[in-house]
């Protein structure tokens, strides 16, 4: 474990050290494209995060390579480098889409391609375990298409999901630590060498998303753009492909008792099989309710609308961080609830449970205008749109020339005009690379601050 934990916090380290001069590159590059209809930030934004994460997945790897027991996940098994050969070829179509803008075709074509390369190098479903069957081994050709399918899926349910600061990244932060935790067990607790490379690459994955969601919280600095989302979806469905079908229900024990108990025991051999599903279950959602949304309305199933659950949120009432913490409650909930089953199949606390927090979270749902305050003697230590008292302005707090505290002009640059800010506040979801100023010059005359 200690191993795994040095192999997360050194990669989350050069990601995190990454995306600050990645940032300053992608401005310099011209990577950060005009406001779109359906984006909810209001300033031109910065991509090109999925750089950071790169050499932050490089790094892990490196790292696990020279630790006495992970490089036998190297040694014994050639999932590591098929890995990162698909991870190269999505990161470096992901960066060319940032830039350039590529068509929607092309990038499918080079997903299908990268899941291909991994296809090749032996990252690829061997059988699955049917529940009532058992074990059923499929054909090479079907292992490649369904492989195929997963990274597929993924990689776009990822990218769909990826619309409002920070959300991509927790949520697959939170589901992958679920998956790490049953990969972890499955390994350590089983025996089965086979769940190691999908440990390790939870671990790095996890690395990969917490180092970069500093720069990503609202309002984000830096978004991680496509050569981030289809990253991170990559290498979610690498370790689910990584573990699936390869858990010998023989090595488990499970095989004793009634058969009403091993139907029970036999859940962990299901779990590869469900656990990758529940992990992606919002973004998939997501995903379908699009496509069948576009096809509706005649649309092409790859235009891109407003329409998607985390845009939903904010039209019903919520605000920008509220919708991410509510969406990271969601994939909390399923992920760990499926893991929960995973170890105690039979016992009632856990549906119960999950029953409980569900009714929670659609409470969360229905009081879109709640906003709590923190008592006054917390003031001093919560965002100012939790605070209930005001704090009274501090002398010298505007100076001769205009300014405040932060450098930023009190007055509009072009016309001298106090600001309006009940208009700025009016704006749902207002992010971007800078701080919500009070200037209300037009996006031709911003500049953005590296």
């Amino acid at each position: 474990m200690r191993e795994y934990l040095l192999t997360l916090l050194i990669t989350a380290a050069v990601t995190y050290l990454l995306t600050g001069p990645v940032r300053k590159f992608a401005i310099v590059a011209g990577a950060m494209p005009e406001i779109r209809a359906r984006d909810v930030h209001r300033e031109p934004t910065p991509r090109l995060g999925g750089i950071a994460m790169f050499f932050g997945l490089c790094a892990g790897l490196l790292v696990a390579d020279h630790l006495e027991n992970l490089n036998e996940v190297f040694a014994k098994s050639n999932e590591p480098r098929a890995l990162l050969s698909g991870a190269a070829l999505i990161w470096l179509i992901g960066v060319l889409d940032d830039k350039f803008e590529i068509d929607a075709l092309i990038k499918l074509g080079g997903q299908m391609i990268a899941a291909g390369v991994m296809v090749v190098q032996g990252l690829t479903i061997l059988w699955l375990p049917v529940p009532g069957v058992g074990l059923v081994a499929v054909t090479q050709w079907q292992g490649t298409l369904l492989t195929v399918a997963l990274v597929v899926i993924t990689i776009n349910a990822v990218n769909f999901v990826d619309g409002l600061d920070g959300l991509a990244a927790g949520m697959v932060c939170i589901a992958t630590a679920a998956f790490f935790m049953y990969a972890y067990r499955i390994w350590y607790g089983y025996g089965i060498e086979a769940a190691a490379p999908a440990t390790l690459f939870a671990a790095i994955l996890m690395g990969m998303c917490l180092g970069f969601l500093p720069h990503n919280m609202h309002p984000a600095r830096i978004f991680m753009g496509d050569s981030g989302s289809m990253l991170i979806g990559l290498v979610l469905a690498g370790s689910a492909i990584s573990v699936t079908g390869q858990i010998d229900p023989d090595r488990l024990n499970l095989f004793s008792g009634s058969e009403r108990s091993t139907v029970h025991q036999m859940v962990p051999a299901y779990i590869p099989l469900l656990l990758p599903l529940s992990i992606i279950a919002i973004p998939a959602a997501d995903l379908v309710l699009a496509i069948v949304r576009r096809t509706w309305r005649g649309q092409s199933p790859f235009a891109a609308d407003r329409g998607h659950l985390h845009h939903r949120l904010l039209e019903i009432g919520h605000s920008h961080s509220r919708a991410v913490l509510i969406m990271y409650f969601w994939s909390a909930l399923i992920g760990f609830g499926v893991l929960a089953y995973s170890v105690n199949s039979a016992s009632m606390w856990i549906v119960l449970g999950v029953v409980f927090l569900s009714a929670i979270g659609l409470v969360m749902l229905l009081l879109p205008r709640f906003t709590p305050h923190a008592p006054r003697w917390a003031q001093h230590f919560v965002p100012p749109r939790y605070r209930r008292y005001p704090e009274p302005p501090e002398d010298g707090a505007n100076s001769e020339d205009g300014e405040d505290e932060s450098g930023e002009a009190s007055t509009d640059a072009v016309t001298g005009a106090a600001p309006e800010p009940a208009a700025a506040a009016a704006v749902p979801g207002v992010n971007g690379a800078t701080a919500i100023g009070a200037s209300t010059r037009s996006a031709k005359n911003r500049k953005v601050r590296i």
